[in-house]
């Protein structure tokens, strides 16, 4: 009414005092009026999307809890966070949890990346999260640890590429790269200095590959390569735009070629110098062996500390890494001949049979489907939908980001399948890259460990018959396929690490999986990156969307006809996802490539308006209930007639 004010962590505790803790809002809108349709009833379409930058819920109401609001606002790059604040609904995943994990360990709290998934809220996981003595934190916990130094078996990963790509793939310059702005007047002595101190740390960033190509070797620091044979100063006073642009690209190829497992140079610095009075930039390259997309995440921080601490002529202090590489590899190892990963087989097996047209006019050649050959589109969601695919549309469904965004692609694989005459009933076969970072055991702390951990495993997403201009609409089509895709995702047996463990570190089952039909398309979701929690302000943090990048020898064979990503990328707008395909040129032509792309953002677009038109109601399926048996249209029932319950009551 006129004249009076809301105060909305009020109206929390308000609802909070009558309701389950399951249906207190997370978030609150003040509107002037209710938008209504032409027939005076609530216009469900024309409501607002919530700004979940904007949450201000419940206050902490205990330290731990204060502590994790905090936190929680660090790695989601917020604000301010509510004690009863979603992780997940404010735009979290999987690999952010992991650093949420990570600095909680840093603040003196013990949680795990399992717990955040099942708490998902401050106040849940101030419930359970244990308080560490200043020994605790320096200790590798009860975890009995494989000594840093010594022999890495290659994990699947690496395996796989050592087989479908070439044994020179191991060999040449297969890497990643990160570029990050550094301050005006940087120091290169003492860039050299922090360097050392990552490297000395972060254990297989001095691996050597054996002769052999069986596995990897770690020295000991005193073996370490010095840091004059991977850092590299170059001039770049007055350069901007293109000319710049084209300056980066040259130091970026030469430092790729310099790498060279064979003697341990796993890494290349290339310091672009701006000037003493203009912020620079610094090109880090790793070897993809002993790098990968999360890696980044733990390295820049660090790298971040150690320079502050040097300039401040403290001892650089950075926080211990509780499982060395080496030790996951060979726990992987142990587990791939083991009777409860054996039993897996018959479901992978199951997944790989089946029907899966051809992509292109031929199959994949890996002797003319080279990475000189391959070409790339990318197209970039707008920032408002990208937030309700963030936020809205994982919580409507109990679903992760990558469920929603390869429940799009199935629906735009199978429209544009259909159109081009090569449709067939069984849906598609899609490689699924995870980020790997499963512990294997209880108390396995992965979330400091740097290394190569990607996991790839096969599944089958068949979206049904469905009415694709439906979907892209926004209808009810959207949401059934979306659930039925969840379900599919879910029925992948474990953690998703067992296929690449049978399929090549047992070799008792590694030929059956082999002669198998292996998938055309490869799918990677590489998480939300926000520059939030990196001290120094914008320096030591990624620089523009073009930050994380990479190469490959030129000969290097492609593994996929089709690789499908998406990306988060932070903007002064919001969040952007920006979506690609990379494929080899002579397999498909641009403008089919050019017209999936757009399918896979149609249909993103699609299910978010489904969310907003359902007014965020999205449902369970049965893999959210592990203590009964349910059909999906059992649940369905029962919602509707909670729904109708509430609705009388109201």
């Amino acid at each position: 009414a006129p004249g009076h004010a809301i105060d909305t962590a009020v109206l929390r505790d308000f609802a909070a005092g009558r309701l389950p803790d399951y249906m207190v809002p997370s978030a609150f809108v003040l509107l002037d009026a209710m938008p209504l349709t032409v027939n005076g009833k609530l216009d469900r379409s024309a409501l607002p999307a919530p700004e979940y930058s904007l949450i201000t819920g419940r206050a902490p109401a205990t330290p731990d809890e204060e502590l994790l609001c905090g936190l929680f606002a660090e790695v989601l790059g917020l604000e301010t966070v509510g004690a009863e604040d979603s992780f997940f609904e404010l735009g979290g995943d999987s690999i952010m949890s992991m650093l949420l994990v990570s600095r909680a360990r840093r603040a003196g709290v013990e949680i795990t990346a399992r717990q955040v998934f099942e708490q998902r809220t401050p106040a849940a996981l101030a419930t359970v999260a244990e308080r560490l003595s200043d020994g605790d934190a320096d200790e590798g916990g009860a975890l009995a640890v494989i000594e840093a130094v010594g022999e890495v078996p290659l994990t699947p990963a690496m395996s796989a590429l050592a087989e479908e790509a070439g044994p020179s793939a191991l060999e040449g310059g297969f890497f990643q790269s990160m570029m990050v702005q550094v301050p005006a007047g940087l120091d290169f002595g003492r860039l050299g200095d922090s360097l050392r101190v990552l490297v000395d740390h972060h254990d297989v960033l001095r691996a050597r590959l054996h002769s052999s190509a069986a596995r990897l070797v770690v020295p000991p620091v005193s073996e370490a390569l010095p840091v004059a044979d991977w850092l590299r100063r170059v001039d770049a006073a007055g350069l901007v735009g293109p000319e710049l642009h084209r300056l980066i690209g040259e130091e970026a190829r030469a430092a790729g070629d310099r790498l060279d497992p064979s003697t341990g140079r796993m890494v290349q610095a290339v310091w672009f110098d701006a000037g003493p009075r203009t912020a620079g930039r610094l090109l880090l390259v790793g070897h993809h062996l002993v790098v990968d997309g999360v890696s980044w995440r733990i390295l820049l921080p660090d790298l971040a500390s150690v320079y502050a601490d040097l300039t401040a002529g403290r001892e650089a202090v950075l926080d211990p890494v509780r499982v060395p590489f080496r030790h996951f590899a060979v726990s992987l190892a142990e587990q791939a001949v083991g009777a409860e990963r054996a039993a897996e087989l018959p479901t992978w097996t199951r997944i790989l049979q089946g029907p899966d047209p051809l992509l292109g006019a031929r199959p994949l050649d890996r002797e003319r489907d080279v990475a000189t050959s391959m070409l790339r589109v990318a197209t970039t969601v707008p920032s408002a939908v990208t937030r309700e695919l963030l936020t809205r549309v994982p919580a409507a469904f109990n679903a992760g980001v990558d469920d929603v965004l390869l429940a799009a692609l199935a629906l735009a694989i199978a429209e544009w399948r259909g159109r081009r005459g090569t449709y067939a009933s069984g849906g598609v076969l899609v490689d699924v890259e995870g980020h790997g970072r499963e512990p294997l055991v209880e108390g396995m702390d992965l979330s400091r460990t740097v290394g190569w951990f990607t996991s790839v495993y096969p599944v089958r997403l068949d979206a049904g018959r469905v009415d694709f201009a439906e979907v892209r609409a926004g209808g009810p089509a959207a949401g059934r396929v979306l659930k039925r895709i969840k379900e599919q995702l879910r029925a992948v047996p474990g953690d998703g690490l067992g296929f690449g463990l049978l399929r090549y570190l047992n070799p008792e089952t590694a030929h059956v999986l082999a002669e198998l039909p292996q998938p055309q398309i490869g799918f990677n979701y590489l998480g939300r990156f926000t520059t939030g929690g990196i001290r120094g302000g914008e320096d030591w943090q990624p620089a523009g969307e073009n930050a994380l990048g990479g190469g490959a020898d030129a000969e290097m064979a492609a593994t996929h006809a089709l690789e499908a990503a998406g990306l988060v990328h932070d903007t002064p707008d919001g969040p952007e996802l920006v979506l690609s395909f990379t494929w080899p040129q002579r397999l498909l032509n641009r403008s089919a490539v050019d017209d999936l792309a757009s399918g896979w953002t149609a249909m993103l677009a699609g299910i978010s308006a489904h969310i907003t038109r359902s007014g965020g109601n999205g449902g369970h399926t049965p893999s959210d209930f592990s203590l009964v048996t349910l059909a999906q249209h059992q649940i369905d029932e029962l919602e509707l007639d909670l729904d109708l319950d509430l609705t009388d009551e109201r």
